[in-house]
């Protein structure tokens, strides 16, 4: 059974050591982005948000690529040994959600309302934030790990050639997930006093 909400909320970490099994079946999973990419919030209600699953081969596909992108431009072997190993953890999960934003949508919006038009390119950050949320928390709730990697811009040619992409649509983050071998660590917490303030009460 799903967590409740603020379960997941505590639930979504960074989660590193992952493994290819699943907690859920790849149609549950495909309905948790699917969900995700529908309900994301937006300004102006743009939906600029873009989403791709990618499962088996596609996601080893992804991985591979990714390191032979790096190792080319590693400073030296061993420079490269720690990233490659990241990357093969990566690549050792059962699939890897890819974030876009439809830039296009957004260049659309900056024209229909030019008094917001550089505003715009921060709410798009903001749709992203919550979506790339959405989907991490979503899968936290159903006992999947999970973490956020920003390997954009340097695969980005590459993930629009492979699949075939629109040229608008930018790459804003990559997300491997799988059942959780082993969790995360403790989280350290702030203080609360100086992040959060009540007035009026």
């Amino acid at each position: 059974m799903a967590m409740e909400f603020y379960e997941a909320v505590k639930a979504r970490r960074s989660v590193y050591a992952l493994s290819r099994e699943s907690t859920i079946s790849d149609d549950r999973l495909e309905g948790i982005l699917l969900e995700a990419v529908k309900n994301a919030p937006s300004a102006f209600n743009s939906q600029s948000g873009r989403v791709v699953l990618l499962l088996g081969a596609a996601h080893d596909g992804f991985w591979d690529a990714t390191r032979g992108i790096l190792h080319e431009l590693a400073a030296s072997e061993a420079a490269f040994e720690k990233t490659a190993a990241k990357l093969a953890g990566f690549k050792n999960a059962h699939g890897t959600a890819l974030f876009f934003e439809d830039t296009e949508v957004v260049r659309s919006f900056q024209e229909k309302f030019p008094l917001y038009k550089e505003s715009f390119a921060v709410w798009s950050g903001n749709s992203a934030g919550m979506l790339q949320y959405l989907v991490w928390t979503g899968l936290a709730a159903e006992g999947m790990g999970a973490s956020l990697q920003h390997y954009n811009p340097l695969v980005d040619g590459w993930v629009r050639e492979r699949f075939d992409l629109p040229a608008s649509w930018k790459l804003t983050a990559e997300m491997p997930f799988g059942k959780i071998a082993a969790p995360a660590g403790e989280k350290e917490f702030l203080p609360l006093e100086g992040r959060f303030k009540v007035f009026g009460r």
